[in-house]
């Protein structure tokens, strides 16, 4: 046996946090850096957006579709975020975990706590602007919403930090410091990695005769 080898089980990964939080830009570079973190895939039933394509950004599925798997048990956590729902398929995170393979994911508040119940010991992290300032600005900055779209999304955003306590970590994206907030990122994915579990105790105790 070779020590550092060992891995029984993959980590699931949770990003959170409101729109405008910059959660997706993290994301993003996080997939196009991080070649040992695997990525879900979420199912929603809002229309794809021009460079979005089926199985690779979404799981686009009709609202009849979406549905019909909700009532077969099909989901890991669902909810409803505007006029839209958004999902994660069980399969997709089972599949990767058992194989041994970390997975990371970026969902809304309401399926992360759904996924903190089914996964315990997943690592949930919620990103936030450093102001409320900072976070209209950005919304307006995008120049795509409507001002009655902007109020209401300032509402969600409230009511989706007053569920910060739910998380385990907490990082802070400022203003034009997105690689901050992407190193913050990495740095508790690696320490979580290193952190000891009873499995790779058992493990140490063994190969030391402890």
């Amino acid at each position: 046996m070779v020590l550092g080898m060992i891995k029984e089980h993959g980590l699931l990964i949770v990003i959170s946090g409101p729109s405008g939080s910059g959660k997706t830009s993290i994301t993003k570079i996080l997939r196009e850096t991080e070649a040992n973190l695997n990525f879900s895939i979420s199912a929603t039933t809002r229309p794809p957006r021009p460079d979005e394509l089926d199985g690779v950004d979404y799981y686009f599925f009709s609202e009849v579709e979406f549905q019909h798997k909700i009532e077969a048990g099909e989901f890991a956590e669902w909810a409803v975020y505007g006029s839209h729902h958004y999902g994660t398929l069980k399969k997709t995170l089972n599949d990767t975990l058992q194989s041994g393979k970390d997975i990371l994911l970026e969902i809304e508040v309401q399926g992360a706590i759904q996924l903190r119940k089914l996964y315990p010991d997943g690592i949930f992290i919620f990103i936030i602007p450093p102001s409320q300032a900072s976070l209209e600005a950005r919304l307006r900055n995008r120049r795509t919403e409507s001002e009655d779209d902007i109020r209401r999304r300032l509402l969600i955003a409230k009511s989706e930090i007053s569920y910060i306590n739910n998380y385990d970590y907490i990082v802070f994206n400022y203003d034009n410091q997105i690689e901050k907030a992407v190193e913050n990122v990495r740095c508790i994915i690696a320490a979580v990695r290193c952190r000891v579990n009873r499995y790779i105790l058992r493990q140490i105790q063994k190969e030391f005769n402890l």
